[in-house]
């Protein structure tokens, strides 16, 4: 007997029917997603309006779609954790440099 429920099989966030709220190239600010310190409270999945805070098969936060994210930067707004396991980039910054460079400059060690 299951004696847990994953987050997923209850509440169901989406981005919606149809592939028309994709993100064009309008977007200036992204999240960059620390895995180093997120605690998986969950603040990010749940606040996003556009469910573009990606889950593992465990329920676990494992990245950001940006093929839908707007920028809006509520996740990074709503990130409890200090330093912040979420934080705003230029997108310009963020479209030049690789990930892996992009965390280590913008989340002290």
């Amino acid at each position: 007997m299951k004696k847990y429920v994953l987050l997923s099989e209850v509440v169901k966030i989406g981005k919606g029917q149809t592939n028309s709220n994709t993100t064009g190239s309008w977007r200036v600010e992204r999240p960059v997603w620390n895995p180093q310190t997120c605690i998986n409270c969950m603040l990010c999945w749940v606040s996003c309006p556009d469910g573009c805070i990606i889950l593992s098969k465990k329920d676990r936060v494992s990245g950001i779609d940006y093929t839908y994210c707007k920028g809006c930067g509520i996740c990074a707004e709503v990130c409890p954790t200090k330093p912040k396991s979420i934080a705003m980039v230029l997108e310009s910054i963020a479209q030049s440099t690789k990930e892996p460079e992009l965390i280590d400059n913008i989340f002290p060690s």
